[in-house]
């Protein structure tokens, strides 16, 4: 009972697939994700780390309830105990739930920035707003710009004041840190610290292993649709031997402080980073030929 107590969010067998047509006009149905399930509780940062382009994004975005129109979900949302229906979702997104999308596309094209970080709570967060844009090194005026005038790295601050200038309970980041300077970036992951210390929530999507080690409480491994693996940050330490699964352990191997450790395949010589992932283990394709 108090485990269910101290769950913020809880995804039951996600999957997402999408839709299309190919050059002869018959259907085709792309899996991205497949049968992914995991729990986040109060006070705690998930980091969902894996390889750019693998799908992994698709969990905030079905979760938020924007997916585009041809993509097909299946499985269960709850949050604190309560099933997510589509209403359920447009009702606590941006209060409850708070998002930093990895698109800078995202923002309001004809809004100042300003505006769009107040939200509806609109003039009564107008402080709030000021000194987060002052703690991002947001130059004063920055609020009254539009998007089109922002670089890449600023547009990022926005967004990253967006989901803080509320009181969600649960924020979803997705690759919130590339194109910051180094300081904003530390920032950033020490404001998520402190977050999840007053006992909310935060799912932190990354393709970078070394920072989720250094700032969530666990990490699941995302591969090919799947998760093959949650572990305590803990356990990524001497070797890897706390990890479970070889796809896990070849990836903290091959971090530089690991001495970038690739395994080689001794039948043709093909380094692991090419070989076939799934629930079981790690393989060469040579073995399938």
């Amino acid at each position: 009972m108090t485990e269910q107590m101290n769950t913020l969010l809880d995804v039951r067998h996600l999957s997402v697939s999408f839709e299309s047509y190919d050059a002869k006009l018959q259907k085709v149905i792309f899996t991205a994700v497949k049968d992914m399930s995991l729990t986040l509780e109060k006070g705690k940062i998930l980091a969902i780390v894996g390889s750019s382009g693998s799908g992994k994004s698709l969990l905030a975005h079905a979760v938020m309830g924007i997916l585009p129109d041809n993509a097909k979900t299946g499985g269960t949302f709850y949050y604190k105990g309560e099933k997510l229906t589509k209403k359920k979702i447009e009702e606590i997104r941006g209060k409850k739930m708070a998002f930093i999308p990895q698109s800078i596309s995202l923002l309001d094209p004809l809004m100042p920035v300003g505006e769009q970080v107040q939200g509806i709570q609109g003039k009564a967060v107008r402080e709030l707003q000021e000194k987060l844009f002052k703690h991002f090194h947001l130059k004063e005026g920055t609020d009254k710009l539009y998007p089109f005038q922002l670089s890449g790295g600023m547009a990022r601050r926005i967004l990253l004041s967006t989901a803080l200038v509320g009181n969600s309970e649960l924020i979803i980041a997705d690759e919130p840190t590339p194109g910051l300077d180094l300081d904003t970036a530390v920032k950033a992951l020490q404001d998520f610290r402190s977050i999840a210390n007053e006992g909310r929530g935060i799912i932190l999507i990354t393709h970078d292993i070394d920072l989720a080690i250094h700032i969530a409480d666990s990490i699941a491994i995302f591969h090919d649709g799947r998760i093959i693996e949650t572990a305590d940050t803990s356990t990524f330490t001497g070797d890897g031997e706390g990890l479970k699964h070889p796809y896990s352990r070849a990836l903290f191997a091959a971090l530089p402080q690991n001495g970038f450790h690739l395994d080689v395949c001794p039948r043709c010589g093909a380094c692991s980073a090419t070989w076939e992932v799934d629930e079981a283990g790690m393989r060469c394709n040579c073995e399938h030929t």
